[in-house]
This record gives structure tokens, sequence and C-alpha cells, in this order.
């Protein structure tokens, strides 16, 4: 039963594991040129004007207090692990993770977008330390085990035009930590599979309870998908105060949506409304409008880009441009299959060749 328990478990976190990423995820288009800049000089890197915000606002309780970030009950329900056993967890997964992916070592690179992930995790309602590192990779992504174990990759940090679009993915991803989505989704789940259990045990006739049970775990994935578009709901939420606490635009965030909108004009399809993991991306970007209007009272200033967050990314290209290079360097060690190492002007496929590659044992002239 426990081994049991721990697949579905795993089986959980993977998928949610999957759906946190979702914000990250699509490939924003590149911008074009001639409308990057507008008569002041200044980028212009959404459709729409700055959401109005008051300058007063009146929350409905402490979840819609940007003030009263860290000291809220963000997180509550059912859930079968302790901050203990979610932070082993994620620690398990972190090691799984860099097993199969090769980081970023440049100590500019991941000091920089540590301090801003730290930053925005001292704003939030974290409660576990969060280790931050960024991945060799060229998909736009980023993701967050539970326990806090962050990954960006650093196919985002190129592909973000402002250091504000960053901090917004990060504040995302950050708030699936601090809602606990990952061990709340295995809670979930193992709920629901050890609930259909009797199923297989008492019902009518055996089999047909059997049939029952492979229909239910059929119906599984659109609970969890209900349950997944609520979390990255909340996610949303939780991140627009996250990054306007930590002092960043909060419009990042209907700019970061509106490229994702302009993606799927581009290439219909590429996010489908009813199968998808999250909201469509039009409601998304009106929830987020909606927010920023209700929940964040209005600021004289807020931190929109940084030179050093173009400094980082010039350096960021130089360091995987030079990774390619060298990993398309000639006379580089590789490993080849046997065919690869047959004679030049074989017949690709053909095995009647012996392999002069391969060692062979012979007997020393002077062995008896």
């Amino acid at each position: 039963m426990q081994e049991f328990r721990r697949q579905i478990m795993r089986s959980a976190l993977l998928g949610v594991v999957t759906v946190g990423t979702a914000l990250a995820q699509s490939s924003p288009p590149a911008p074009d040129p001639a409308k990057a800049e507008d008569q002041s000089g200044q980028p212009q890197t959404g459709q729409q004007q700055p959401v109005e915000q008051q300058d007063t606002v009146h929350p409905r309780n402490s979840k819609d207090d940007v003030e009263a970030i860290g000291n809220r009950k963000v997180g509550k329900g059912p859930n079968f692990y302790s901050l203990e056993k979610e932070i082993a967890l994620g620690k398990q997964l972190a090691q799984e993770v860099e097993r199969s992916s090769k980081l970023v070592d440049d100590p500019v690179v991941t000091e920089y977008v540590n301090r801003v992930g730290q930053n925005l995790v001292r704003n939030s309602d974290a409660r576990v330390p969060f280790t931050i590192k960024v991945i060799d990779s060229d998909e736009v992504n980023a993701f967050a085990l539970p326990g806090g174990f962050f990954y960006v990759n650093s196919g985002l940090i190129l592909r973000a035009q402002e250091e504000s679009e960053l901090a917004a993915v990060m504040a995302h991803e950050i708030s699936h930590v601090t809602a606990r989505h990952g061990t709340k989704n295995a809670t979930k789940g193992q709920i629901l599979q050890l609930a259909t259990i009797p199923l297989v045990l008492l019902g009518p006739a055996g089999l047909a309870g059997y049939g029952l049970y492979e229909g239910l775990n059929v119906a599984l994935p659109l609970t969890f998908l209900k349950f997944s578009r609520d979390a990255e709901r909340e996610a949303d939420f939780l991140g627009l105060q996250y990054m306007y606490k930590s002092g960043y635009d909060p419009n990042a965030y209907v700019t970061f949506f509106e490229r994702i909108q302009a993606d799927e004009k581009r290439r219909p399809g590429t996010i489908p409304k009813v199968f998808s993991t999250h909201p469509p991306t039009p409601e998304r970007i009106q929830n987020a409008q909606k927010e920023i209007a209700r929940i964040l009272p209005n600021r004289p200033e807020y931190i929109v880009t940084t030179s050093e967050f173009d400094n980082v990314k010039e350096r960021l290209r130089s360091v995987t441009f030079a990774r390619r290079a060298q990993d398309n360097a000639p006379g580089k060690p590789t490993l080849r299959t046997r065919t690869e190492q047959r004679q030049k002007g074989q017949t690709p496929g053909t095995t009647d060749t012996p392999d002069d590659d391969r060692p062979t044992l012979k007997r020393r002239p002077d062995s008896p």
C-alpha cells in the first residue's frame, strides 16, 4: 500500500510541475524593431495602456491585502505533507532535475537571477527557503518544485524584454510554492485514488467494479484539470501582489499575457482552450487587469527594468554562444554507435564487415 501511494504521489507531482510552468511555456514572438519605441524613445512592451489604479483600495480580506503579505494563511487546505516533508520531497526531485539538466555556472548570471528571485521571496508568503538556479536551455520556461527549489531557463531570461517581465514569471512560480499547489495536488490525487479501491474489492460482480474503477481513472485528468486551472488563477493573483510588493510594475503581467495572446493569433491552436491546463489567455489578461485595479493602490513609480538586466542578458548570450561553439568544435570527443564506427564507404545498415575499432584479446608470445 505504501508503494502504491508513493507511485500515485509521484505521478501527481509530475503533472503539477508541468502545469506549474504554464505561464512561461509559450515563446512570445520577436519584437518589431520599428514599433519598439514611441516618439519619446521609450520602449513599448504592451498593446494596451497601463491599468488605471486607485490611490486607495479597500481589501475585502487578508488575501486581498498586500500589506498583510507574510502574515496570512496562504496554502491552507488538505495536505498530507508537512513543510519538512515537502522540503525533503522537493530536494529529491531537484536532484533528479539536475542530473538530467545542464546548469549555468556563470557567477554574474546566477547571482543576479538569485537576487531578483530572493527579493520576490522576501515579499511573498513563503514559509520555506528558496534555492534558485539557472538551467542552460533555449526553451522559454521556469518552474518551481515543492519546498522552494526553483529553476529558470536561460531561454526565458533572453526572451524577456524587461526585468519586470522576468520578475512576473518568477513571482508566478513562487506563488505555486507559497500556495503549496504541488503537495496539495498530490494529496488530492492520493485521496481520489484511495477512495476508488473499494470499487475494485466490493464492486458488483468484481469485474464490473473494476470496469468502473478504470472509468474513473479516465476521468481523473479532468478532475486535475479543474484543480490546475484554479491553481493557475491563484498563482496569477498572488504573483501580482508579490511583484507589486517588491516594487515592480504589475502591468508587466499583462504585457507578458499579451505576448502569449499574440503568439496564439499568429499560430492558432498553440493554446487549446478546452484542454489547456490554465485559463485561456484573454481570461487571464482580464483577470489580471481587474485585480491590478481592485487590490493594488497606485504608486508614483515602479521598477520596470534596469541596466543590470540588460548587462546580464548580454553576458548570458555570450555564455550560451560560447557553449554552442564549444559543443560544435571539431575534434571534440563524441560517442559513436557501432554502425558509425564501420569502415568508410560501407553501406549503412550492413553487418558483414568486421568492426576494426573493437578491442580484441591476443595471447602473448611468451605465454605457455
